[in-house]
């Protein structure tokens, strides 16, 4: 059995940064990109990025800043996103809004995103949908003893709006979809894919993102879908797991998936319950381990990030210029 602490950092960009500007790649395969910033930044290196993530909310956010190419909500669709948000209406379409906020934001919340599916583009309504995430994390970082400091919602997604960087055009059709990562991985051809494997955990979905599952309710519209979620990621990696050898054999099934793509970076936090000698061991079954980089990070976070890169070969022996089956 095992626990996974959710405050723990998933990623160090900087380091993720560091070690993908090593490999020769023109093209990358993300299986699990819950945040958008790695994506983001490799568009600039003018690679084509291919995203993917099993909750829609982290696609909407990807759609948002990796697919998008230059596009910006207009005023007018700002306007139409923010029109009688705080407006109440007979009853809440969405019910499971009134567990995470108060019966005000729920309104908001609620009516935001019935505006958004009146935008033209589903391109507007992903950026607009990105923003309203932001929002929702901005209202439950408050406190009830400092919430006389927040300011009214509406307010503060034309600011975030306002300070969205604009996304970069690298002339690539640049992809994101919303499945799970084996389908992803079988049917995406790259040079390079970044796995930043999921913490194994025990918990349903729903349990194991915490605070972050208001996201998904929002923007699916209700609480009732998470067990089909989880029915769905039964025996993938990122479902729940209770041993560590299930949830080793569950990756080495993925990597197995990703053996049409010529090179892995393989991310990875260790934090104490799967070591980065499993991970290695997991890949050296499939295929030859690279290089394995660290940075250890336990002084401030109790954590280590990890990137283990592998890289295709044939299995066949070379004697005088002959390839030999093994």
């Amino acid at each position: 059995m095992h626990s996974q602490t959710k405050t723990l950092p998933k990623s160090w960009l900087a380091f993720d940064l560091n070690i993908l500007r090593r490999v020769n790649f023109s093209s990358v395969a993300i299986p699990f990109a819950d945040d958008p910033a790695v994506g983001a930044y490799l568009k600039r290196l003018d690679a084509r990025v291919m995203a993917n993530d099993p909750l829609r909310s982290a696609w909407a956010a990807c759609t948002a800043q990796i697919t998008n190419n230059g596009e910006r909500l207009t005023d007018e669709e700002v306007n139409v996103v923010l029109e009688d948000a705080y407006v109440p209406g007979y009853k809440l379409r969405n019910p499971a809004l009134a567990t995470w906020f108060t019966e005000t934001d729920s309104w908001w919340f609620d009516n935001v995103r019935h505006n958004i599916e009146r935008l033209q583009s589903q391109m507007s309504q992903a950026i607009a949908s990105s923003i309203v995430l932001s929002v929702g994390n901005y209202v439950l970082s408050f406190k009830e003893e400092t919430r006389e400091l927040r300011q009214p919602l509406s307010n503060a997604f034309r600011r975030f709006h306002s300070i969205q960087p604009a996304a970069y055009d690298n002339g690539e059709t640049n992809t994101c979809q919303n499945k799970n990562a084996d389908d992803f991985i079988a049917e995406t051809p790259a040079d390079l894919m970044f796995l930043r494997v999921p913490p194994a955990h025990a918990q349903s979905t729903k349990g194991y993102l915490g605070r972050a599952a208001w996201r998904e309710e929002w923007l699916r519209g209700g609480g009732d879908f998470w067990e089909d979620l989880d029915t769905s990621m039964t025996g993938k990696l990122g479902s729940a797991t209770e041993t560590k050898s299930q949830y080793i054999n569950l990756l080495e099934e993925t990597l197995r998936r990703a053996s049409h793509i010529k090179n892995w970076a393989i991310a990875h936090v260790e934090s104490g319950f799967i070591q980065t000698q499993d991970i290695v061991d997991c890949i050296s079954e499939v295929r030859r381990v690279d290089t394995i980089y660290t940075k250890d990070f336990s002084e401030l976070t109790g954590a280590k990030a990890v990137i283990i890169t592998g890289v295709y070969e044939s299995r066949g022996r070379v004697k005088e210029g002959l390839m030999l089956p093994p």
